[in-house]
């Protein structure tokens, strides 16, 4: 990182660590190549609860968290209440999880699956933020 900006070694990771205590930092990540860890298929499953009360957003929460297939989980307004990403071996093990997994969840009304054909990481904050 420090040669990639131009710093001495010293400065940079001071820097890191001012960010990081200043909460402008929150984490770091490695990318994995999912297809090394055998999952060949990726899908955003639209979630409509059946009730949006906080009881059953912490509900669905602690349902959905700890399954192991599942990336990210976003809460969103609109049409949905969720958008889960999950990971999946094949088409057969995203059913299971659809099937077995979520929509056999207590308060999910409705379930709707998007699979995911490429998916590209944004650069960061544009420059105008």
């Amino acid at each position: 990182l420090a040669s990639a900006v131009g710093l001495a070694p010293s400065s940079c990771l001071e820097r890191v660590r001012r960010l990081k205590t200043d909460g402008r930092l929150v984490g770091f990540h490695a990318e994995v190549d999912p297809a090394a860890l055998g999952i060949m298929l990726q899908a955003m499953v639209f979630i409509q609860l059946s009730d949006q009360s906080q009881a059953a957003v912490k509900a669905f929460l602690g349902a959905v968290e700890p399954q192991p297939e599942v990336l990210a989980i976003t809460h969103v307004a609109g049409q949905h209440d969720f958008i889960v990403h999950v990971a999946a071996r094949d088409t057969a093990h995203l059913r299971e999880i659809i099937l077995l997994h979520i929509s056999s969840m207590a308060g999910v009304r409705h379930v709707e699956t998007a699979l995911i054909f490429e998916h590209h990481r944004a650069g960061g904050l544009p420059d105008y933020l």
